[in-house]
C-alpha cells in the first residue's frame, strides 16, 4: 500500500490514463475528482461490498421458506 499525503489543488497519477485531484478539504471530509477511462469501473468500498453480499446471497440454495423462517416470530409461524 503506498501512502500518500495531497494538498487541495493537488492530484496524483495512476499510470497513464488515471488522475485524481484533491478539490476540498472541509470538516474532516475530502472531495476527490478521478478522471479516468469510460471502460474502468470506479466504485465506493461500501458498495462494492454490499454488491458482493447480495451475490453471495443470491448463489446460496436455500429454499424460500427457509429464508423466511429467519424472519419467523419465536413460535415459530412465518405467517404472523
Amino acid at each position: 500500500m503506498l501512502i500518500l499525503g495531497r494538498k487541495e489543488g493537488e492530484a496524483l497519477l495512476i499510470g497513464e490514463d488515471i488522475r485524481i485531484s484533491v478539490l476540498a478539504i472541509e470538516k474532516g471530509r475530502v472531495r476527490l475528482a478521478i478522471d479516468a477511462p469510460k471502460n474502468i469501473s470506479i466504485l465506493r468500498s461500501e458498495l462494492r461490498s454490499a454488491m458482493d453480499f447480495n451475490q453471495d446471497a443470491a448463489h446460496e440454495e436455500s429454499s424460500p421458506l427457509d429464508l423466511l423462517s429467519l424472519l419467523a416470530p419465536p413460535d415459530g409461524d412465518p405467517t404472523k
